[in-house]
Order: structure tokens, then C-alpha cells, then sequence
């Protein structure tokens, strides 16, 4: 059983021959008190996205004995819910991490234990597609081992439950509240011969990799261009040593796009993410490799995905040459205005049609959204937001689902899978160039200048800082207090017009001093909203130890919005003091 005090737990840990003796020698091995304190201070915590944290030993850190506690909650779980649900089984995926295939093949053999069926991938393959292949082989859940864009020392465990989103609260509290019934480290296992032998261990692969491809073509909304012109487009692609290594190239030249170059060093799996410094396609240090080839290559289009393929990154060619990174907004903005623009041009544009996008994503959504006639949902920061309210559109026909995006590169067009998919992605935005290239003429800069032109210069940032360890939840606190505590009607010089705090749940009009409350649920969050469009926010991370802050500014002119953000972005971060950490 889990003891109370950090001793008591090191012992347990340490003496316990249920951990194996590399985990026992580990936190043998560490002398430094506070080391092991850091280990051991808590547990880490699973959330409606499942649970994540940096490998080693203890109960502060992620590695086997947390990935078997989980799976247990949720084999619980299933138990709870009946004998079809045991019978339908989980399917289960992992990234190229350290340790993935390892968890995944534990995973199974926990489900297999409890009399249910695991359907194991044969290898790597991308967070989306597991999301996909929940529905395609109607199992009760599912399982994706990864860490996502993290660096190369966390791995993670995300649930998944039977529509393919991940794990919405009452299931995630229910995983929980199983776990802490059995209030034991110690869970049984079966061996992958007795779990085959049994019929709960199978492997599946290329026959859902195909399905999953061919609905993704479905949501291309230009196919006979592609096949026809796809060539002229020049596309310089990167997986960064993870999953999207071998579908995004099959996929962009099955549906025309074969003038593509592979960038050869990353695109072989690497627990090291040995060529970037972090496997991250948000930084623009992860385009170095790619952009040497595409120099060398006269690249129109850099895409690159991360290690779990649903996050994509992407760099354009300017009429001189140069290559500009687009941010997340920007991507997704180009993305909506080509998705509705072409839907219209063709008929196909629905007239309950809806888009979504997280509330930390640029204010300039709503108005291209608005330009066409479709309305747009704001949701809490995480793509099971979005997930979650497809699932209620689908249930209540009270719209029809067409795009939805994160800031932070996370796109999905369509309803076969229910999280963001950069493998999709990365066929949009070639579509999408190679479009504006072949029939307009135009780059997909060229496309968001007149954006730009017609809605106003939305201009956005992100600002993250890490502070890790205990001292650092207490710093990241006390920055969002000091923001809970302001007292402001301007920023940076631009008048607000709202300032909402997410976790009480009200908002405060500047206007008249009203407060009224909010219809989001609760969250760590605040919002300062400008006259006239954009924000400034606040949020911890929920996975990371690290708080980020959204900014948003609209000009008419662009000099006039890289003036409004700079001073709203200084004036914003030191008003939350953190010039004083």
C-alpha cells in the first residue's frame, strides 16, 4: 500500500520486489535529498487527458508501475460498464519515445489479465489514427502511448474512450476513483504467449492505416487538381524522427504531390531526437534541417509534424526566395478561409455549418468564420474540446462539423477521428498552396495578406516559461494571482473591453462594471479582451510545468499591430510580475 510519508514511500519503493531491481537500484543510487523528495513529493496527476511526466523512478515520475495503474482504472472502468464493453476491447498505439513500444505491450497484457482484448499496432504509428481506429473497430476505448511535442526525457499514457476522443471527465474520474479504490501499486499481468494464446492480444496495422487514409482523402476538397498539377508544387517534408514518417509521404504522393523531398536524417525513428533540440514543429529551430534541404532543393512548402504526428508546423517560400514560418493561428486561418472559400465556390458549404476553435486561438477566426456565414464555437484550451463537441453536434443534429483548430498547430477537417490530425493537415495545406499556386496565382502569403486586408492585422504570440519543480507551481501561482488582482481598463495602451477569469467563472465588463457569468467550464485561465478584437491570457500548462501567455492585437496596418503587441505583450508580462521572479 502507498504510504503518507516521503520515507515511508522511498521504502516501499525500494524494498518492494514487485518493482524490479533496476527501479530499486535507481533510487538507491540517488543521494541528494531533494532529488528524492522531487520524486516522491506527490504523484502525478491523470487528467481528462490522460497522464503524462519525465521517465525514471518514483511516484513523481512516469515509467511502467504508473502505466499499468491506469490501465487497470480503466479496465475497471470497462468492467463497470458491462460484458459488451469488455467484448468490444481497446486498441492501442505508441510513438517512438523511449519506452513506448514497452507500455504499449504492458498495456495489453494489463487489458488481457482482466479477460479484455487489446488490438496492438505491429509499430509507431500517429495519435490521429488511433483516434480513427477506435471508430473503425468500434472498441470501447483506447490507448496512445506518447509525450506529444515534449522533450525527449517525458512520456505519457492519453485514454481514449468509444467515440475516439480522449476520456471525457466522468470516465477520467472514474479511471481515477478505481485506482484509488485498489489503493496498490501492485497489478497483475498475463504474458504475451497466454494473452495471444487467449485471443486478447492482436496485432493490427496496414488494413487500418488504409482506412484511415482513404477518409482522410474524403475531407480534400481539390483531388483532381492535386493529380493533375501536384507535381508543380515543390514540398520539403520532416516526421522529426517520429510517427509521420512513412503516412504523410505515402498519403502526399498517393494523391499527386510527388515532387516531395523527405528530409533523410528525420525521418528514422529516434528516442534521442538526435538532429533538433526539441522535437517540436511550434519552434522554428526544428525547421533547421528541413530548411537546408528545401534551400537546396527550391522548396515552395516546409511541412513538418511532430513525434506523434498530430501536430504540424509549416514554412512558405516568398516571391524572393525566403521562408517565412507560419504560427499556429496563421495556419489555421489559411486553412479556414481555403475550407470554406473552396465549400462555397463548390456548393458543399452547409447552412448550419460549424467551425471551432480553442479560446486561446486568434480573434480573426470569428470574423473569416463570420465573412462566410458560419458560425464559429469557442472552446477550453485542449483538442478534446473540439472532440467532445462534435460528439454533441452528431447527438443533437444541431449542426454540421467542419474544421476546427488549436493555436498550437492542431487541425482537424471532418468527423472520422476526434482528435487533431497534422497527417490530414499536411495534404490541406499542400492542397491548399498548390491550389492558390495553380488557379490565383498566388503563395499562401499572398492568400493571408488579403486576409489581413479585408479583417484587420491580427497579430499573435506565445509567450511559455518554465518553472519546474515545487518552487515552480508556487512561482506560476503567484504570477496568476498577481493577473486575478488587476485592476486595469487599458493594456499595452488598448482599451479593454472584458476581463474574464475562467476558474471563478465570471467575467467583468469594463464598460458599465457588470460582472456576468461565463458558459465555458472551469479552468485556469484569464482573459483580457481588447476593444475592437484580440486578448491577452493566461494559462498554466496542464501537462507541463509551464505557464503560457496568448497575446492578440488588431491594427489596421501592420506596423500599427506589431506596435500594439509589443507593449501589450511588456506591459502584460510585468503587471503579472514576472520581471520579479
Amino acid at each position: 500500500m502507498e504510504s503518507t510519508t516521503l520515507q515511508d514511500k522511498i521504502k516501499y519503493w525500494t524494498e518492494n520486489e514487485y518493482f524490479d531491481p533496476q527501479t530499486r537500484q535507481e533510487l538507491l543510487s540517488i543521494t541528494d535529498p531533494k532529488e528524492l523528495a522531487e520524486r516522491f513529493c506527490c504523484d502525478l496527476a491523470f487528467g481528462t487527458a490522460g497522464i503524462r511526466g519525465i521517465l525514471g523512478a518514483g511516484s513523481n515520475r512516469l515509467n511502467i508501475y504508473w502505466i499499468r495503474r491506469v490501465v487497470q482504472g480503466l479496465a475497471d472502468t470497462i468492467k463497470e460498464a458491462g460484458q459488451e464493453a469488455i467484448q468490444r476491447g481497446v486498441v492501442i498505439a505508441h510513438d517512438c519515445r523511449r519506452y513506448s513500444r514497452e507500455f504499449a505491450r504492458e498495456s495489453a497484457l494489463v487489458l488481457a489479465a482482466n479477460g479484455i482484448k487489446a488490438y496492438l499496432f505491429d509499430s509507431l504509428r500517429p495519435t490521429p489514427e488511433l483516434s480513427f481506429a477506435i471508430r473503425h473497430l468500434r472498441t470501447i476505448a483506447g490507448i496512445m502511448i506518447t509525450a506529444s511535442h515534449n522533450p525527449k526525457e517525458y512520456n505519457g499514457c492519453k485514454v481514449y474512450w468509444e467515440d475516439g476522443g480522449q476520456v471525457p471527465p466522468e470516465q477520467a474520474n472514474r479511471i481515477v476513483a478505481k485506482m484509488e479504490e485498489r489503493g496498490s501499486w501492485i497489478v497483475d499481468t498475463v504474458s504475451e504467449e497466454e494473452a495471444r494464446a487467449r485471443g486478447l492480444l492482436v496485432a493490427v496495422g496496414e488494413e487500418v492505416d488504409e482506412s484511415y487514409l482513404a477518409e482522410i482523402k474524403k475531407q480534400l476538397l481539390n483531388l483532381p487538381l492535386a493529380r493533375e498539377r501536384g507535381q508543380n508544387l515543390c514540398l520539403v517534408f520532416t516526421p522529426l524522427h517520429g510517427t509521420g514518417g512513412r503516412l504523410v509521404p505515402q498519403l502526399l504522393r498517393d494523391v499527386g504531390f510527388t515532387s516531395l523531398v523527405v528530409v533523410e536524417e528525420q525521418a528514422v525513428p529516434d528516442t534521442e531526437f538526435s538532429t533538433v533540440s526539441v522535437p517540436n514543429p511550434e519552434e522554428p529551430a526544428a525547421f533547421d534541417l528541413a530548411l537546408k534541404y528545401a534551400q537546396q532543393n527550391e522548396g515552395d512548402l516546409i511541412l513538418a509534424t511532430d513525434p506523434d504526428a498530430d501536430r504540424l508546423g509549416v514554412m512558405v517560400k516568398d516571391r524572393e526566395g525566403q521562408y517565412h514560418k507560419l504560427t499556429g493561428n496563421q495556419i489555421g486561418v489559411i486553412l479556414l478561409h481555403y475550407l470554406l472559400s473552396q465549400r462555397q465556390k463548390q456548393g458543399r458549404l452547409p447552412s448550419d455549418g460549424i467551425v471551432m476553435k480553442s479560446i486561446v486561438s486568434t480573434d480573426l477566426a470569428a470574423q473569416v468564420a463570420a465573412g462566410f456565414g458560419v458560425k464559429l464555437l469557442d472552446v477550453l484550451v485542449g483538442f478534446k474540446y473540439i472532440g467532445e463537441q462534435i460528439k454533441r453536434l452528431e447527438e443533437e443534429g444541431t449542426g454540421t462539423y467542419l474544421f476546427g483548430f488549436e493555436e498550437s498547430h492542431g487541425y482537424l477537417a471532418g468527423t472520422y477521428a476526434r482528435d487533431k490530425d497534422a497527417v490530414q493537415a499536411a495534404a490541406l495545406v499542400a492542397e491548399a498552396a498548390l491550389y492558390y499556386q495553380e488557379v490565383e496565382g498566388k503563395t499562401l502569403l499572398d492568400v493571408l495578406e488579403e486576409i489581413y486586408q479585408t479583417y484587420g492585422y491580427y497579430l499573435d504570440e506565445q509567450v511559455a516559461m518554465s518553472f519546474p519543480g515545487l518552487e515552480g507551481k508556487e512561482k506560476i501561482n503567484r504570477l496568476m494571482a498577481n493577473l486575478r488582482a488587476l485592476d486595469q481598463n487599458t493594456i499595452g495602451g488598448v482599451p479593454l473591453v472584458s476581463q474574464e477569469d475562467y476558474w471563478s467563472g465570471q467575467g467583468w465588463r469594463v464598460e458599465d462594471e457588470q460582472e456576468y457569468p461565463l458558459s465555458l467550464p472551469r479552468s485556469n485561465l484569464l482573459r483580457f479582451s481588447f476593444q475592437g478584437g484580440g486578448y491577452a491570457m493566461a494559462r498554466p500548462s496542464g501537462t507541463e510545468p509551464k505557464i503560457r501567455f496568448y497575446f492578440c492585437v488588431r491594427g489596421e496596418t501592420q506596423q500599427e499591430a506589431r506596435e500594439r503587441l509589443a507593449a501589450v505583450k511588456e506591459e502584460f508580462l510585468r503587471l503579472a510580475g514576472v520581471n520579479s521572479l
